[in-house]
């Protein structure tokens, strides 16, 4: 029997720490929290701020388990996260389970590998009741907001809206982005390029000065009086700059950076990048290691990393890349700004587990958030990449042009970790150019351009505005976004993020009626109020005191004042079949449809049907662009269901194969090119659904095969001891 009792967060980390630990160890996990807030009312006493835990619903059986192993086991270590949250899981299991705070030990993992994991049960220590508060405050602040505003907001526009303490200002600055670009207003400008020869080279610059001062060119007009002027002037070299630049590695992943890069390169949402980041902490399988943690934690400010790490790469790096590849392994973030640094950074866990070595392991997904890991750990370590650069002034009169660029000397940590700005994009100046030569004159030419709003937010950008603005913490980023998508104040348009017209409401009255809590400072304000409880520098109920007293007043003005508010559905110029009137655009989780503004005694709804500027292969119907329940993107001919049987989940193009002549398709989320889908042509490709089907129906025949192996096995062992 185990003399020692384990307990973790989810059942995938305690399979991979109980191989490490041996039969001495149970292992069991309390699949998250045990004991939260009621969900039926607000949980928390407004006169002395006691906040009301309850077991959570159809946790009693696991509970009473875990009660029953703890009182068996010698010793009960609480290896729960290593945040905020985990350590708040670890208290409400000592007090659930009753245990005997002797016998508790509370274990940090960073890395879920055989040495961290032994290290850690060597170093155990106390609950960290500081970290605990923080984590209390910031339940209750957000319970208090989210439970006393959003019956407001049920009774005056409608019933199942919500407004938290983080997701409000979230939403604030979404609805302040689509306000700005709304109200902007575009402004002409122009630019003039040159272009002079030396020698029989061509030497192209841009207009950057007028009497050594920056312009603005506001008209063609302008532009063409000044084209003019420049004209007559002789065209003299005033400088010829060349020199070196050194551009260093970036600093390792922490959890914005990820979900920033994850988005940008590899396409994964902020929730997708921390499920399966969740994934590659906990452990998976691999061929010569057994189950193993491939990264760090992943919810963490910090880009530290361990000397351990450090000296693992140092010889990685001077084996596959050379000595001179070697970076500067004591380089610091500059960036610290609300860095706690209780956590390493986000790495891996072994730089000799290459991404391709296991890809065969690994799902699609996995494996590029592997690699784009992988990648930033071993190039945050290595030197940095150095560009030639150079730089050369023309005086024409009062007139400056300029040119300037750079390029690849010495790849460095490039060779690694590819960044996504091209840098190479240098100029190549004739030989022998020297400041008082004459250029002679080839050309001038003016371009129009017009001022841009300012984008949209994206996932990534929006994260970024968060962290920048001290909004949220790594573990709650993600959150965000998704509480605001799934409640459709918000919705995605090309990855663009886009308040909805009941976002827009939600808003209105959040600003109006409570202006503190979607205030940008104010809520940074508390984020840092919650590092100082974390800090033990704060008491925790102050913090919760002096927000109710501001809070409360807010909540009945607001009962008070706000009247009933009705939402105006966009009208469209459809009619309904069945009573005449024009439909409106109405959401639900699935995207807009239209519907009769008559319910409930009408209740026609009919889809949106976008077109996809395609014809049907088939029968050369309209081919319509649609949703599946999972929101991905399909594509279905107008006439299914009647004369036609045609969809697809990738795009038919008017273009058809020059070898066979039949349609060809569009495939590829980044990179898109066209593919002949008949399998008889020599320019088609099988078809992907089928292949994968079959890849699918073997690798369960063979999972099936070593089951029924096991078992038969098993069988055989029973028998011999019998």
């Amino acid at each position: 029997m185990a003399k020692y009792l384990v307990i973790v967060e989810s059942p995938a980390k305690s399979k991979t720490i109980k191989k490490y630990l041996g039969s001495n160890y149970r292992v069991d996990a309390s699949m998250g929290h045990i004991r939260d807030l009621p969900k039926s009312k607000l949980g928390v006493n407004l006169e002395t701020f006691e906040p009301e835990y309850i077991n959570i619903r159809g946790k009693g059986d696991l509970i009473k388990e875990l009660k029953q192993a703890a009182k068996k086991a010698e010793k009960v270590y609480l290896a729960t996260d290593p945040d905020r949250e985990g350590e708040a899981i670890s208290w409400h299991l000592c007090t659930a389970l009753g245990v005997d705070s002797k016998k508790v030990y509370r274990v940090e993992f960073h890395e879920i590998t055989e040495s961290a994991i032994k290290h850690a049960m060597k170093n155990t220590r106390d609950v960290d009741m500081a970290l605990v508060d923080a984590q209390q405050a910031r339940r209750m602040l957000d319970r208090l907001v989210g439970y006393q505003i959003s019956p407001i907001l049920w009774k005056k526009v409608c019933k199942g809206l919500s407004a938290g303490r983080v997701q409000s200002v979230a939403l604030k600055l979404i609805c302040d982005r689509e306000e700005e670009i709304d109200k902007f207003v575009e402004q002409e400008y122009w630019t003039i390029d040159l272009e002079n020869e030396f020698k029989g080279e061509q030497v192209l610059s841009n207009l950057a000065l007028i009497d050594n001062e920056k312009f603005n060119i506001a008209s063609k007009q302008e532009a063409d009086n000044i084209i003019a002027d420049i004209k007559k002037q002789k065209f003299i070299v005033d400088a010829v700059k060349t020199g070196e630049r050194a551009r260093n590695p970036f600093m390792p992943f922490k959890t914005s950076t990820l979900q920033q890069a994850a988005f940008q390169k590899i396409n994964l949402t902020t929730k997708k990048t921390m499920q399966i980041a969740q994934q590659l902490y906990e452990g998976i399988e691999l061929k010569g290691y057994g189950l193993i943690g491939l990264i760090t934690y992943m919810r963490t400010d910090s880009t530290r990393i361990s000397d351990e790490f450090k000296d693992a790469c140092k010889s990685f790096i001077e084996e596959k890349y050379g000595a001179n590849y070697l970076g500067n392994f004591d380089r610091k973030d500059k960036d610290t700004k609300n860095m706690q640094d209780a956590h390493e950074g986000i790495r891996v866990t072994n730089p000799r587990i290459t991404p391709d070595e296991i890809k065969n392991e690994l799902t699609p997904d996995q494996y590029k958030l592997y690699k784009l890991i992988w990648q930033r750990s071993i190039a945050s370590l290595m030197a940095p990449a150095v560009y030639n650069t150079v730089g050369l002034d023309i005086k024409a009169g009062k007139y400056t042009f300029k040119a300037s660029g750079s390029n690849l000397k010495f790849d460095g940590f490039k060779q690694c970790y590819e960044t996504t700005k091209e840098e190479d994009e240098g100029i190549t100046l004739p030989k022998n150019l020297e400041v008082g030569q004459e250029l002679k004159f080839k050309s001038i030419d003016e371009k129009q351009h017009f001022t841009e709003p300012p984008a949209r937010f994206t996932e990534a950008t929006l994260v970024k505005e968060l962290e920048e603005n001290g909004i949220g913490r790594p573990s709650t980023y993600a959150t965000i976004i998704n509480t605001i998508l799934d409640r459709r104040y918000v919705e995605k348009e090309e990855k663009r993020i886009i308040p909805t017209s009941l976002g827009n409401t939600v808003n209105d009255i959040m600003v109006q009626y409570f202006n503190n809590i979607v205030n940008v400072t104010f809520t940074a304000e508390i984020e840092d109020q919650l590092d100082q409880i974390a800090q033990g520098d704060i008491e925790w109920k102050t913090i919760i005191k002096d927000f109710y007293n501001d809070f409360e007043p807010l909540l009945k003005d607001a009962e008070e004042k706000i009247g009933g508010i009705e939402i105006v559905p966009e009208v469209s110029d459809v009619e309904c079949p069945q009573c005449g009137k024009n439909l409106v655009y109405r959401q639900s989780r699935f995207g807009r449809f239209l519907a009769c503004p008559g319910f409930p005694s009408c209740r026609y709804t009919m889809p949106i049907l976008e077109k996809a500027g395609t014809h049907c292969p088939k029968c050369n119907g309209e081919i319509l662009l649609k949703k599946s329940r999972k929101n991905r993107t399909y594509y279905e001919c107008e006439n299914n269901g009647k004369d036609c049987d045609f969809i697809s989940w990738d795009k038919p193009l008017d273009e058809t194969c020059p070898e066979c002549g039949m349609k060809l398709f569009e495939v590829g989320s980044r990179i898109k090119k066209s593919i002949c889908k008949n399998p008889e042509c020599k320019l088609g490709v099988p078809d992907k659904t089928k292949e994968e089907t079959e890849k699918k129906k073997t690798t369960r025949k063979k999972k099936t095969t070593k089951k029924s192996t096991k078992k038969t096995t098993a069988k055989k062992k029973t028998i011999s001891k019998e």
